[in-house]
């Protein structure tokens, strides 16, 4: 397999929680836990590198503080893609170079999933990314548009991504008889990347369909790039967007 690297995308602003990356889960900042996390993958993945990207210096002291490296990044940036593009310029990586993206507000994240996206982009090389879904169990997960919907191809390339129940099931409204298996997928966001697309994804400029769902990887679908999207093999852990989903991660990280 090509070169593999992972990037801790992290920034410290957030609407809903601010200083999120730092605030304390069990007494230690959160992309400690993160960091901690892609560190125990490096194990049995073999990472090249693992940097925290950022454009913050109180991340970047915090994580200068326990030994991570850090990238400093622009403060301008509107995706975590565009981020990591530019941590690909910085470091200069070859264009076979596999680029895991580990979310600095996901410090549940399973090894395994890191796995997957990294060994799965290896095999298809006709895809540009790689990201993984689990089945949608209920019909308040398929109508909420907070839970982002894919469908794929035969050979597990992404078709489209929506906020949007899909697929939409034409008669069952008619007939009441809406139900909820194993096509209906719910999108995981972990990807990994070839940095040559990387490269190439800072140079595209918005659409409009992706404006309108805000979801970035229909930018890339847009201008051509195949999505590879595996179900994941292990249930992903719980992400941090609000201070209800701290003391809940707290709460797990002191059970375990």
């Amino acid at each position: 397999m090509s070169e593999t690297v992972l990037v801790i995308p992290s920034r410290f602003a957030s609407t809903r929680l601010p200083g999120k990356p730092l605030r304390l889960i069990a007494g230690k900042p959160m992309i400690q836990h993160v960091y901690e996390r892609a560190q125990a993958a490096a194990k049995e993945l073999g990472f090249k590198a693992i940097i925290v990207a950022t454009d913050d210096e109180r991340i970047q002291q915090v994580c200068n503080g326990f030994g991570a490296e850090v990238c400093m990044t622009s403060p301008d940036h509107e995706t975590g893609s565009d981020r990591l593009a530019e941590v690909v310029q910085i470091k200069q990586w070859s264009d076979d170079t596999i680029v895991v993206n580990l979310q600095g507000d996901e410090p549940l994240t399973p090894i395994k999933s890191l796995q997957q996206v990294a060994e799965n982009l290896a095999k298809n090389p006709e895809a540009s990314m790689s990201t993984l879904s689990t089945t949608i169990h209920t019909k308040e997960e398929y109508f909420d548009p907070n839970v982002v919907k894919v469908v794929t191809d035969k050979q597990g390339l992404a078709m489209y991504f929506s906020r949007a129940p899909i697929p939409f099931q034409r008669d069952s409204l008619k007939e009441n008889s809406l139900s909820v298996s194993s096509y209906v997928q719910r999108h995981i966001g972990i990807y990994a990347y070839r940095a040559a697309y990387l490269k190439s994804f800072a140079q595209m400029e918005e659409c409009q369909i992706e404006q309108l769902e805000k979801l970035e990887q229909l930018r890339a679908m847009w201008f051509g790039a195949r999505i590879h999207v595996a179900a994941a093999e292990q249930v992903p852990g719980h992400g941090v967007d609000t201070e209800e989903d701290l003391l809940a991660v707290e709460k797990i990280v002191l059970n375990t």
